[in-house]
């Protein structure tokens, strides 16, 4: 099933045109150097990378593709104009404000960008004739977090403490109601043509990722500056996973919704499988290691702002009704992120990029 997926994907998008919202971002720019090795015509929109050293910038794939464009998804005026323009025929929209504890300094901000970005591209969406497929990137905090040792099913309440989690659980309500208000299965062929779905996906780590406030990237600042790595909340239980694993499950859903446009149109968890759900100390463990140096210090903070504690995804539905499921698991995940951090200082990021998508399909 797996082999029968890959070339699925790969033919489907093949001199296809794509939008990528946040493509300049940790996963973006990932997606966006997969859909070029596999020929695909992509547009980028969004606003500048944070870093010189942001895998977007050190990668050059914005050189490479179609159409590498700055716009903020606040202004809906300015997207729809984009939309007319380049007429994509799948979208992938990634662009967010993602981080929990800046959620915090900037709720409004998180708010604008997460709802009202999510809706503008929807809009956009309905005034371009083009569209196909959307995939919509949420998070696994979308849902009502119980702190429950059992992982979400895609049918379950949406909620969240923090601004973040919180604005993603509305950004979910709101595709859920877009969907049934101008995109229902029942009026496709008829009224539009458009098949939209939301995903969600667990903690994602990986090469090229230098955002404030995750392990990953904290752990690298402090390796490369021979400092010990302080894990600020070691026992918080994570769903880890490579970036290239919710990446494949994007591809592959939009893969089946231009296949079969009702059949798919839904939100589903993109996890990895339960021996991979693991303690931040230990896949700070694990990134040392693999690393080959470094030492950690439990750093937590009694008044620290709320994370959650557990967090866990129930990916059966992927598994049985895509034929998706994690190809990695927490070790290999680990040693992958490792050693694009080892490497990218020294080797064209582009390639080393591209070797680890083959290396991950095996």
């Amino acid at each position: 099933m797996r082999k029968e997926n890959d070339i699925q994907i790969k033919e489907t998008f093949r001199g296809r045109r794509v939008l990528v919202t946040g493509h300049t971002g940790f996963k973006g720019s990932w997606l966006s150097i997969w859909l070029h090795e596999m020929g695909a015509e992509v547009v980028g929109v969004a606003l500048d990378p944070q870093s010189e050293k942001d895998n977007y910038v050190l990668s050059g794939i914005g050189g490479k593709i179609k159409a590498d464009l700055r716009a903020d998804i606040r202004d809906g005026e300015r997207l729809k104009e984009i939309f007319r323009k380049y007429q994509p025929e799948v979208v992938f929209h990634l662009a967010a404000q993602p981080l929990v504890r800046l959620s915090y300094e900037i709720p409004v901000e998180t708010y604008e960008v997460n709802v009202m970005g999510s809706i503008n591209v929807m809009e956009a969406v309905r005034v371009t004739e083009s569209v196909r497929a959307v995939v919509m990137i949420t998070t696994d905090k979308c849902y009502e977090n119980r702190e429950q040792l059992w992982g979400y099913r895609e049918d379950e309440p949406m909620g969240g403490y923090d601004p973040y989690s919180s604005s993603k659980g509305a950004a979910e309500i709101a595709i859920s109601s877009w969907r049934r208000s101008f995109f229902t299965p029942e009026d496709y062929g008829r009224k539009h043509h458009v098949s939209i779905a939301s995903a969600r996906a667990g903690n994602v780590i990986g090469g090229g990722d230098w955002a404030k406030d995750r392990i990953v990237p904290d752990c690298i600042r402090a390796l490369e500056a021979g400092k010990e790595v302080e894990i600020r909340s070691p026992k918080a239980i994570r769903p880890w996973q490579h970036v290239l694993e919710p990446l494949s499950g994007y591809l592959l859903l939009a893969a089946k919704m231009l296949q079969e446009p009702t059949t798919y149109c839904e939100g589903w968890n993109f996890g990895p499988r339960m021996e991979s759900v693991s303690t931040v100390w230990e896949v700070a463990t694990l990134l040392t290691k693999y690393y080959g140096q470094g030492t950690l210090k439990n750093a937590s903070v009694p008044d620290a702002p709320h994370e959650a504690n557990v967090l866990m995804l129930d990916i059966s539905k992927a598994k049985f009704r895509l034929g998706w499921e994690p190809r990695t698991n927490i070790d290999a995940c680990c040693r992958l992120t490792a050693d694009w951090y080892k490497r990218y200082q020294t080797e064209d990021v582009y390639n080393l990029c591209v070797e680890q998508i083959n290396t991950f399909l095996g």
